[in-house]
């Protein structure tokens, strides 16, 4: 991909960013308006309710109307509030959201920027939501926004741990950190993905499953607190805290963090997906093979890829509309009395694996 952008647009660097960064907004930003409808009529049906009807056939225009109707509004401020740590923290989540796409590999041909510390930056880009999400609750000078943030940033600082020890985890197995090289080597059959051991380990991989299932699940648990699902939602707590760390928050910048948190939970599906089941890869093989269509790959790498990111992001929806909210004694104690030791026992553990 960077070749080709190389090739076209040269030493136009503004040119050349424009057009590295289109299509990851041509596909996030109508990702984020589905999953918002996606909830809505998911959460309805799972409570034998219709959803949005009225607004298009079943209400599928609903979350555009809902869009066009926020940019529209006026961006209220209160005059307690501090203008520029307010006004800047919309911009700062959306931008620690969306950059993280940058080394995800889509496919083998559109990949952002296949550096070889892609996981690396992912976790390191991704933390910039911490410092959004603290600077738009102080900001605001409301209790609840306040509470919300300060939930929020212990939340997120503590399941990180669990989070990095598992990426640390799949590292020590596939020997980098390049999110395409974990991809390539879970490629040919979905028996080499590394939630049924990879493909370099041999009979030792028999050992792995019953630690991949477990780290896989870790990770997810892991992720999901970090977004701030249910059940761990407790920084927004709308029964508690009204919104959240966003209660003073109006219009388009509302809408930017609303963004932000469903292209988060895509972000992180999509790092589940590569850690675990192989990426872009196909389970089966590709029809572009069978037929000798060599340029169809991609296209079919690109869908697979997705659809594994959506299956995730619909099993965090559902969570939703399933589970109750913890406590906060009780989103602590998972994380600091289980998910910790545990990540570190399988980390000893593959580690010995590996080694042996």
């Amino acid at each position: 991909m960077y070749d080709f952008l190389v090739n076209i647009f040269g030493s136009n660097i503004a040119a050349f960013f424009v057009a590295a960064s289109l299509p990851l907004f041509l596909f996030i930003l109508p990702y984020a308006l589905i999953a918002v409808l996606a909830e809505r009529k998911v959460s309805a049906h799972m409570q034998d309710r219709l959803g949005p009807m009225r607004t298009g056939y079943h209400g599928i225009f609903q979350t555009i109307a809902d869009i066009i109707k926020l940019i529209q509004k006026e961006n209220i401020r209160s005059s307690a509030t501090d203008k520029i740590l307010f006004n800047s923290a919309p911009y700062l989540i959306f931008i620690g959201s969306f950059a993280a796409f940058a080394v995800l590999p889509f496919s083998s041909w559109f990949i952002g920027s296949s550096i070889d510390v892609g996981i690396f930056f992912f976790l390191a880009i991704s933390s910039l939501v911490v410092a959004a999400i603290l600077m738009g609750g102080w900001a605001s000078n409301n209790k609840y926004s306040l509470l919300g943030a300060m939930r929020s940033v212990s939340q997120i600082i503590s399941y990180e741990i669990p989070t990095a020890i598992i990426v640390l985890t799949m590292v020590m197995i596939s020997g980098t950190l390049n999110l395409d090289t974990i991809t390539q080597q879970q490629t040919s059959s979905f028996w080499n993905w590394n939630i049924f051991g990879g493909a370099e380990f041999g009979l030792a991989k028999f050992l792995l499953i019953p630690l991949m299932l477990a780290s896989f699940l870790i990770l997810f648990i892991s992720t999901l607190a970090e977004v701030n699902r249910t059940p761990f939602d407790i920084p927004e707590a709308e029964s508690e805290l009204v919104s959240g760390f966003f209660t003073e928050y109006s219009g388009m910048k509302f809408a930017m963090f609303f963004l932000a948190e469903y292209a988060n939970m895509l972000a992180v599906s999509f790092l589940v997906s590569i850690l675990f089941f192989g990426g872009y890869n196909s389970p089966f093989g590709y029809l572009g093979n069978t037929l000798g269509i060599e340029w169809l790959i991609p296209f079919e790498q690109f869908l697979w890829f997705s659809s594994k990111g959506f299956f995730f992001v619909i099993v965090q929806m559902w969570l939703r509309w399933t589970l109750p909210r913890l406590r906060v004694d009780q989103l602590m104690t998972v994380c600091w009395k289980y998910l910790i030791p545990y990540s570190i026992a399988i980390l000893l553990l593959v580690g010995i694996i590996t080694i042996i």
